[in-house]
């Protein structure tokens, strides 16, 4: 008798509950309806996506801890570790480089600012520090000063990355100096603490189509789609030269590992769609991390360049920022020399490194650039004030997929990329499994072997039963090997 096909109402309804992509786009779609048909109702329900954001801020310094610190014990050789932080500084400073000569190339061809003549006494630029909440960019050594923590506690409670990096390399070469033998219990611990952030991620994500709901509705609400129609060449030029950007990081990591970045956005399409939605990149780190991982990028590389990537990779900033800066001149008719722009290539080079985690960070920048040149009025700037959040997702898409790029570049130049794996979860052969899962299976199998073995072997343990019975060598490289009280050791067997 042959099986009954499902109707397409309840191929709908199990895709909507199984789907988190499918869950996510549908509310992006009616939030974009309520907070385009009742605006008052869309401002209303923001609290639902900074609710989100809030509860995924709070594992990411946890998580980012307890991933670098097991990734430098299971790698077992912190020079290791200082090589990748090394390559990731040369990977981004070359793409953000990138970033901004195509935005200026793009920015000169297209001439998004031309014919508008704007007259710079006419803008409010109470407007920009109103924005900016009177803040400025650290300078090079105030930025340096507050990636070193002053309080280990504080690091966590200011969501500070680079101050939890810099404590999570310190914890990891202290456990590698002090070797198994002297702090057999931390380790383990940590793993734990892991799994259980992850876990959390898990129930958090549950939220996602409400919070991508209640971001969206807020935003088509308050800023409404005019300024589609004001900005329109500005914002078709930032997200064409994303995309030709995008395209040419698709072409290098083609050439340098072998790997397609369409098969790598069709495996994240979920986190990305959720990135989008909430217009922060930071909501998807945790998933972000667990996919990389499973991709076969080693956990040291995953640990270290994706959340410095937020710091020092912003490449979908540094887009909006070149392109920005010509509008800006061109708006109130300044035409810039070869020389000047230059001079913004090294600005923004210098500014767009301190911009993470600042409020009104985009306009700081914009503003030490005008001031940097001399010839624009600092008070232009205000210009962008309209359409800056419009530009969010394509800041948002483009930094993300940047770090990411970023981790499998830096991973295959270490040698810490597992290529056929990464090859396989990408085509999908192999697929994603949430993390605090994956973990239950191993264990169920490990399980599973244990018992079968004892049953092969009834007259008691050797070798091979050893091992398992052991709490360490549960997983292999989850701890180091025990180290010789020496006064350093970088190195395991």
């Amino acid at each position: 008798m042959p099986q009954s096909v499902p109707s397409m109402s309840r191929r709908v309804a199990r895709t909507l509950r199984t789907s988190l992509f499918a869950q996510v786009a549908c509310a992006l779609v009616i939030g974009v309806v309520v907070g385009r048909l009742w605006p008052h109702a869309g401002t209303a329900v923001q609290p639902l996506g900074d609710g989100f954001v809030r509860l995924i801020k709070a594992m990411i310094a946890p998580l980012v801890f307890c991933v670098v610190v097991a990734g430098i014990t299971k790698a077992g050789d912190l020079k290791a570790f200082g090589r990748i932080g090394l390559k990731a500084l040369i990977w981004f400073e070359v793409a953000t480089t990138v970033a901004l000569v195509v935005g200026l190339l793009a920015g000169n061809i297209v001439r998004p600012g031309s014919g508008m003549n704007v007259d710079p006494s006419q803008l409010d630029a109470s407007a920009v520090d109103e924005k900016t909440g009177g803040g400025e960019l650290p300078s090079t050594s105030e930025f340096i000063l507050h990636s070193l923590p002053d309080s280990a506690v504080g690091a966590f409670a200011e969501n500070s990355l680079l101050q939890v990096l810099v404590l999570s390399c310190l914890v990891g070469a202290a456990l590698l100096h002090l070797g198994n033998t002297k702090v057999p219990a931390i380790l383990p611990a940590i793993e734990q603490g892991q799994e259980i952030v992850f876990a959390i991620v898990g129930f958090i994500m549950k939220l996602a189509p409400l919070a991508v709901f209640g971001a969206t509705a807020h935003l088509v609400g308050e800023y409404g789609l005019g300024a589609l129609s004001t900005y329109g060449k500005l914002i078709g030029v930032c997200y064409a030269v994303a995309l030709i950007f995008l395209l040419l990081l698709g072409l290098a990591l083609k050439a340098l590992t072998g790997l397609s970045l369409w098969k790598f956005v069709r495996y994240t399409r979920e986190e990305l769609l959720l990135a989008l939605g909430t217009a922060s990149s930071e909501t998807v780190m945790p998933r972000m991390m667990q996919k990389l991982r499973q991709a076969g990028c080693r956990d040291d590389a995953v640990g270290l360049v994706l959340p410095t990537g937020y710091s020092f990779n912003l490449d979908g900033a540094s887009i909006y920022l070149s392109i920005g800066t010509l509008f800006i001149a061109q708006a109130v008719g300044v035409d810039l020399t070869l020389g000047q722009q230059i001079t913004v290539v090294l600005v923004l080079m210098l500014t767009s490194k301190g911009m993470a985690g600042v409020p009104g960070s985009a306009f700081l920048a914009l503003s030490a650039t005008a001031s940097a040149l001399g010839v624009i009025p600092a008070g232009a700037v205000a210009l962008l004030l309209g359409v800056d959040r419009i530009m969010d997702a394509m800041r948002v898409a483009t930094n993300l997929l940047g770090n990411c790029v970023a981790v499998f570049v830096v991973s295959r130049w270490e040698g810490a990329l597992d290529l056929v794996r990464a090859k396989k979860v990408l085509g999908g052969e192999i697929a994603f499994v949430p993390e605090q899962a994956e973990q239950a299976g191993q264990a169920k199998a490990a399980e599973q072997a244990e018992q079968a073995e004892k049953a092969d072997e009834p007259g008691g343990a050797d070798e091979g039963t050893a091992g398992p019975k052991s709490l360490a060598p549960a997983t292999p490289a989850a701890s180091p090997s025990p180290l010789p009280d020496a006064p350093s050791s970088t190195a395991r067997e």
